[in-house]
């Protein structure tokens, strides 16, 4: 498993977002990951879905998003303490789905020399499909962890995961990932 210039990106682990996911494993593993890729010195970024006060970036039409705006969600967003971010680590705020759209992540990966990146993120359906389909056309390298990423709908998960995903990026596990750094290093 590559360490560098690789970069670990930590997506949408938010209170709002954590609580409708039913796998308590999930954060965990999650941590164990990020734990080991701070220890092998890859870079990590986090990214947090946020909207400014008044949600002027939420269309009407926009049927993602039109809920949150609705329910007041996403305001002052912040990682879950329990992957709390490094006072060194970046975190980027999105305003749409995937990671890159509507952010500065292409330029941090490119200051750092990142060619590869490995996705950890809840939604599968959501974060995980968009930026790994940004990703690919930006054509980066793409490690997503399966196991440290969740839908609300399992199906959809799995689908994505051993069908759909697999065509743009390497599907692994955490323990395989892992693995793979022990060995690096």
């Amino acid at each position: 498993m590559k360490t560098q210039p690789s970069a670990l990106l930590v997506m949408d682990f938010q209170d709002e977002i954590v609580a409708g996911i039913a796998d308590a494993t999930l954060v965990p593993r999650v941590a164990e990951v990020l734990a080991a890729a701070r220890s092998a010195g890859m870079l990590v970024v986090f990214v947090v879905v946020g909207f400014r006060p008044g949600y002027p970036e939420v269309g009407a039409s926009n049927k993602s998003f039109s809920a949150a705006k609705a329910s007041g969600r996403f305001v002052n967003p912040t990682v879950i303490d329990a992957l709390k971010p490094l006072q060194e680590e970046a975190v980027v705020t999105k305003r749409r789905v995937s990671a890159f759209g509507t952010t500065d992540l292409a330029t941090i990966l490119k200051a750092h020399g990142v060619n590869h990146i490995v996705l950890a993120g809840i939604s599968t359906s959501g974060v995980i499909l968009s930026t790994t389909g940004m990703a690919a056309d930006m054509d980066y390298e793409i490690t997503i962890l399966s196991d440290c990423c969740a839908d609300n709908d399992a199906e959809v998960h799995r689908v994505l995961m051993e069908k759909i995903l697999l065509r743009r990026a390497s599907v692994i596990t955490s323990q395989e990932f892992l693995s793979g750094l022990v060995s690096a290093g």
